[in-house]
């Protein structure tokens, strides 16, 4: 099993790589292998919607986007951590992960996903649910946990007292992990579901 995990936070060594270091102790007690990409301090802009990615199979600006599109095609499963800005995700790693899941066009079906938010009060819960979308739309199941993806802390270092929020972490990624051997164990007796091709509806013909 490979875990690709993402650390959106402008900070390399901040409350949300607590969070991120938490569940990467367990993957290494269960044997996971996993990778850990730093982008929430680099210069990555927004998708530009040029279609060169439809005819090249990458991104046309080649930045981490493109150095973690092989990683993430490699993993079982993809963990994407953030702090809260604004009641939102760093809107560097919004704009990574836009290009990221859109200019890849490996099949994502089935990998595992999990979003976990950093927050000092508010903004946690909403910015969970816009992580989430990325998995959803590209029929990924999410991980869950006993409670919300969520730790708190202000203080670089902060979110290490909290200790429902660490919990939170270690269960998240033993859920995780139960939830990547089974769908390998699945692919291998039964396959992948059915692929349907697209269909797209306008609201404005």
């Amino acid at each position: 099993m490979k875990v690709l995990m993402i650390n959106g936070s402008p900070h390399a060594e901040g409350n949300t790589s607590i969070a991120l270091h938490e569940m990467q102790k367990i993957f290494e007690v269960e044997g996971v292998e996993t990778t850990m990409l730093h982008i929430g301090n680099k210069a990555i802009r927004g998708c530009a919607d040029c279609g060169y990615c439809s005819s090249h199979g990458k991104c046309v600006f080649d930045d981490m986007v493109n150095e973690a599109a092989p990683l993430f095609e490699e993993a079982d499963g993809l963990v994407v951590g953030t702090p809260v800005y604004y009641g939102s995700p760093n809107a560097t790693l919004v704009g990574f992960l836009d290009r990221l899941f859109f200019s890849t066009p490996f099949e994502k079906r089935m990998k595992v996903g999990a979003g976990i938010v950093c927050a000092r009060r508010g903004g946690n819960t909403a910015s969970f649910d816009m992580l989430n979308k990325y998995f959803t739309i590209s029929q990924m199941p999410v991980a869950s946990s006993r409670y919300w993806n969520l730790i708190h802390g202000t203080a670089p270092g902060e979110a290490a007292g909290d200790a429902e929020g660490l919990q939170t972490m270690r269960i998240l990624a033993r859920n995780m992990t139960f939830l990547m051997r089974s769908i390998a164990l699945g692919k291998e007796k039964y396959g992948l579901p059915e692929k349907e091709e697209g269909v797209f509806t306008n609201f404005i013909r």
